[in-house]
């Protein structure tokens, strides 16, 4: 342990530079600063420091005819043409497992107000899933003590999902509540462009102490520059790689990948890219790719990251550019709906707008029957419900119908139904909602 400590200390120590290439600022327009002197000594995405009359942290995101364009993260007011701009060495990123049970940045620093050192193994924040003839296929179901979850939503080793879902109808609580609930070895938590009040209350309110326990929380909150927010969702996506090398099984949670593409089309627009899509730039669907792309079954040896990447929809449009890109690259996806969250049922999940996709191969043949049954009964119900609210509807008209109006209640119920022991009584459970007159 104590020699752990000791390398631990060196990599931190062994991480500053004593020279570093300088520059001088030309000018300052639109929260951009233009810097020469630096010549071929920087690169895209270098962390620069503007030493103005405080010192301000910046990041380098475009070069042209011998200029670097950096991107403060912090108010500019003070900074003059001819400010020494320094580059600072990459910002080695080194998870450790000692960050369990720790709420830190995307640089890999305590916000919790207690001391944390780096690890020893640098890990780089963008890198290459694994290969795909490498990569193993979706495991077993995973319990998540919610019965939906357990039974016509199921959620597998390795599998990733969107949560996509409008302001206030209960995505934090059910990203708790998986943090809570699924089995897993570790909960790495990206809380991307979060409010700084949200932040603590997920953590000691929707998180708890026996949530924290086994995650790793990596917050950016909503007022921090854009590099730092785009950096955020990186950072826990290598934290969850760093454990999953060492073969434990991950549940990754990203609330949002909106606010991720947000931050990626903000320092895209800066960078001189055009807005095409809705006002997202063309390179907004590789970043989101890249990004899912890194989540999912490992290779021989390693374990697995299963992931749950919440989506905001405004106004619960689907098809909004964000919520379309997420949409291709997932294993499945979960419509949060607010007309459901209105009268009272959570999770307010829309299970006939949701899919997983890690179905039919996850359940039983039995299982799967009673799924089928469910979605059906469901949809039957769905057609018809504006003539059954409004009275329109003549018992007898339909066999299906008048099945689904019976059946329904129970359905809806056991859908907003909490914590199950485990996913046969939730299957029990799920029976004995479809058929409620049989004696089990």
């Amino acid at each position: 342990m104590t020699e752990c400590l000791f390398e631990q200390t060196a990599a931190a120590i062994s991480a500053h530079r004593i020279v570093h290439p300088v520059g001088r600022v030309v000018s300052a327009s639109g929260g951009r600063i233009a810097v020469e002197g630096l010549g071929d000594r920087v690169k895209l995405g270098d962390r620069a420091r503007i030493l103005s009359d405080v010192s301000i942290r910046s990041e380098v995101i475009k070069l042209i005819e011998g200029r670097a364009i950096v991107l403060p993260e912090g108010p500019v007011d003070g900074v003059c043409v001819g400010d020494m701009v320094r580059i600072d060495p990459p910002a080695p990123f080194r998870p450790h497992m000692n960050w369990i049970g720790r709420v830190i940045d995307p640089d890999g620093n305590p916000l919790d107000g207690r001391a944390l050192l780096p690890g020893t193994q640098k890990r780089p924040l963008q890198a290459s899933p694994p290969a795909p003839n490498h990569r193993r296929a979706m495991g077993e179901r995973l319990p998540t003590g919610l019965a939906v979850f357990d039974t016509l939503l199921p959620l597998a080793k390795g599998q990733r999902i969107g949560l996509f879902a409008g302001s206030g109808v209960g995505k934090s609580t059910l990203l708790g509540n998986f943090a809570k609930g699924v089995q897993a070895d570790v909960i790495v938590i990206a809380l991307v462009g979060e409010r700084g009040r949200e932040v603590r209350d997920f953590v000691e309110t929707v998180l708890g102490e026996e949530g924290l326990a086994r995650s790793v929380v990596v917050a950016a909150t909503s007022d921090r520059a854009p590099q730092i927010r785009r950096r955020c969702a990186w950072a826990a996506m290598s934290v969850a790689e760093f454990y999953r090398d060492q073969g434990l099984q991950v549940l990754l949670l990203v609330d949002s990948v909106t606010r991720f593409a947000e931050a990626h089309r903000e320092l895209a627009v800066a960078g001189g890219e055009p807005a095409s899509l809705r006002g997202y730039p063309a390179s907004t669907g590789p970043a989101i790719a890249s990004l899912c792309e890194r989540a999912g079954p490992g290779e021989h040896n390693q374990g697995d990251i299963t992931a749950v990447f919440s989506v905001l929809v405004a106004g619960s449009d689907m098809d909004e550019p964000v919520a379309d890109m997420l949409r291709g690259v997932l294993d499945g996806h979960v419509v949060l709906d607010r007309e459901i969250a209105e009268r009272g049922r959570f999770p307010a999940v829309d299970l006939l707008r949701s899919v997983s996709r890690s179905l039919p191969s996850v359940a039983t043949d039995t299982e799967n029957a009673l799924i089928s049954t469910a979605r059906s009964t469901l949809g039957s119900y769905d057609r018809s419900e504006l003539m059954i609210q409004s009275g329109l509807y003549v018992s007898g008209t339909d066999p299906k119908v008048d099945e689904a109006i019976q059946i329904y209640p129970q359905l809806d119920a056991f859908i907003g139904m909490a914590q199950k022991p485990n996913i046969t009584a939730s299957f029990a459970e799920l029976r004995r909602a479809l058929h409620p007159t049989s004696q089990r």
